[in-house]
């Protein structure tokens, strides 16, 4: 009996002690993060870890260092990241840097329904669905309209009458751009390299024409920012956002939706290949989806999220500002960045390079 005893004793030693751990260990689990600025607030993740007990471990990035991160190390050091939804399967044919997306643990209710299907779609590679939507926004024009109400398109970023008076980015949003406003399609030419390189070729000796009325080609957000605020630059390329920030402090600078079309991008949640933790994934997912905690990162990002029923929540100035930068026709006419082919921005960078380069 003794012996019988003792055995059971024995057994369940493991589980006390694993209990008086669990109770008294520091430990917290963590989230390993990587995405954009604004898009995880110190408040939401202060929430996050009330709900969960989830830690999140914040690396701010972009298109560009996220795909060299994830691709140095084979899709590992993060269990989530937020690339744009036109960069994810040509990443993913080209370098293996992330996994599928289990749909069955996403709340699929708190979506805007629209623009997750169009996600999905734009990031099935291989019949698996690699993204899901999060923030989504506009680049266009940022103007002072009373020194630059003359500019309606991209190329009228070109006008002489603005010398040294503009600012664009030398990168790939400046390139669509300008496509569209000469009248060209850069969308309808991704299938053919040869098609796409000549259109490119037309743009290149655009704004090589274009740079004598250049000041400078903005390389940090907040720069732009202030030579615009400064006067330097009344005319520039640039994001919604920055637009609307100005226009809070200066009701003469606005974000204008270009006559060609706004460009329109999706931040996504997309998994990489070698994360450790899926599950704390998914939970940051559908928590920072829910309306009200959507609406606390558009009030920090000041982008709209793909979270249904948010704008409720979202402040009012921000909302007026959107609505004067885009009337439904406006609206209507966003071009949505499709996913890029394998081998694009090969030719974009070359054409990037040369325009740099040029004197």
């Amino acid at each position: 009996m003794k012996s019988l005893k003792l055995k059971k004793i024995l057994l369940t030693l493991p589980l006390i002690s694993a209990t008086l751990f669990a109770g008294t260990s520091t430990y917290a689990e963590e989230l390993r993060l990587l995405t954009w600025g604004g898009y995880a607030p110190d408040e939401v993740i202060k929430l996050f870890k009330e709900e969960t007990g989830i830690d999140v471990k914040v690396t701010k990035s972009n298109n560009e260092d996220m795909i060299s991160k994830l691709r140095a190390t084979g899709g590992s050091g993060f269990d989530l990241a937020q690339p744009s939804q036109d960069r994810v399967t040509g990443a993913q044919e080209n370098h293996d840097i992330y996994k599928p997306m289990d749909l069955s643990k996403i709340n699929g209710g708190l979506f805007i329904t629209s623009m997750l299907d169009a996600t999905k779609a734009n990031t099935t590679f291989k019949d698996n669905v690699y993204s899901v939507p999060h923030i989504w926004g506009t680049s266009g024009l940022v103007v002072n309209t009373k020194t630059a109400g003359m500019v309606k398109d991209y190329t009228d970023l070109c006008s002489k009458d603005l010398m040294g008076k503009v600012s664009y980015r030398l990168k790939r949003p400046t390139l669509i751009g300008f496509a569209f406003a000469m009248g060209l399609d850069p969308f309808a030419a991704y299938a053919d390299k040869e098609k796409y390189t000549e259109l490119m070729s037309k743009v290149e000796a655009k704004l090589v024409e274009c740079k004598p009325v250049v000041k400078t080609y903005w390389t940090g957000g907040d720069a732009l920012l202030n030579l615009l605020r400064s006067g330097e630059v009344t005319a520039a390329m640039a994001w919604d956002t920055g637009g609307w920030k100005l226009n809070k402090e200066n009701k003469d600078i606005t974000f204008v939706a270009p006559k060609s079309g706004a460009l329109g991008w999706i931040d996504t949640f997309t998994l990489p290949r070698k994360g450790k933790n899926d599950e704390a994934a998914y939970k940051w997912i559908n928590f920072v989806m829910k309306p009200e905690i959507a609406a606390k990162i558009t009030a920090v990002a000041g982008n709209f999220t793909a979270s249904k029923g948010a704008d409720e929540f979202a402040d009012d100035v921000l909302k007026a500002q959107f609505q004067d930068s885009f009337p439904q026709a406006a609206l209507d006419n966003v071009k949505w960045y499709p996913p890029v082919p394998a081998g694009l921005e090969e030719i974009e960078g070359k054409v990037l390079d040369r325009v740099k380069a040029a004197k």
